[in-house]
């Protein structure tokens, strides 16, 4: 590889160190960081100097480049937001466990993470693997998912997320009451298009049941694949430093920015990665 990869947790993660990512990647080293994606499923780059475009750039050898439908992007970047934390705030966007946009039909396949600003003290974001977390149940739990396709709804914690201010201003083209009716069915358990590894396709913040049960009967069976997939072995957590970039696969993670850092200011910029309609495991 024409870059150094140190793992970070057995689970998923790796830092890379030796490309600078301000310049355009030649083809060789674009695979290279591709390939170390899929088997990683997040990697980190710090020491980076990216514009918007840039950022938009990097991100763009992974996939068409998309929009996040709750936030005004920042100016002259429509594919950029920017995720600040303020010291006066006490949420942060995103503080709880989830992947990103499994709302959508076509739910997104990548995000693309710049710091910009980070807090003395706290501030991580820890990541799980729901591919690992699929591969340590039991293969009856397994037998059980295989068939099953959950409801994920925008609307499911929008009280405990913010929806606010990302960038000072309304939520991006739609009423807060749109949230209410973005709702998408997805097979609990999803082939990765690019690996064919199958990993559990459920997000504590926007799974609301699987489909054909009630709410009642789904809580106590999703509130243990919750906990199981962010048990500590299938976690990786990450200490940010300004200059970061972290980049990683929705289709086969989560992911849990943490929230203890009051009274000090966080700013990134995000960018969306488009994915494709999740098909699910073959039995």
């Amino acid at each position: 590889m024409p870059f150094a990869l140190a793992p970070l947790a057995p689970a998923l993660g790796a830092e890379i160190s030796g490309i600078d990512l301000s310049h355009p990647l030649d083809d060789a080293t674009a695979a290279a960081i591709r390939r170390a994606l899929l088997d990683r499923q997040v990697l980190f780059f710090r020491d980076q100097v990216l514009t918007p475009a840039r950022q938009v750039a990097f991100a763009a050898t992974f996939g068409p480049v998309g929009t996040y439908p709750f936030a005004a992007p920042i100016a002259e970047h429509p594919q950029v937001i920017a995720i600040v934390k303020e010291p006066h705030q006490t949420a942060n966007f995103g503080g709880i466990w989830h992947s990103d946009t499994p709302y959508l039909e076509r739910p997104s396949a990548g995000s693309v993470l710049y710091a910009l600003e980070v807090p003395e003290t706290g501030g991580d974001t820890i990541w799980a693997s729901t591919a690992r977390a699929w591969e340590t149940l039991s293969e009856g739990l397994r037998a059980t998912l295989l068939p099953l396709r959950a409801v994920h709804s925008a609307a499911r914690n929008k009280a405990r997320l913010r929806t606010d201010p990302l960038t000072g201003g309304a939520m991006h083209g739609l009423a807060e009451d749109a949230m209410e009716a973005m709702e998408a069915i997805h097979p609990v358990v999803r082939r990765h298009p690019e690996t064919g590894r199958a990993a559990l396709y459920l997000s504590p913040a926007h799974t609301v049941r699987f489909e054909g049960w009630s709410e009642a009967e789904s809580a106590p069976l999703l509130d243990y694949l919750f906990r199981h997939m962010t048990a500590e072995e299938n976690t990786v957590r990450f200490r940010w430093t300004a200059g970061t970039v972290a980049i990683w696969d929705n289709r086969c993670t989560l992911h849990y920015p943490l929230n203890d850092y009051h009274g000090q200011r966080r700013a990134l910029h995000r960018v969306t990665i488009e994915g494709e309609r999740p098909k699910p495991a073959a039995p």
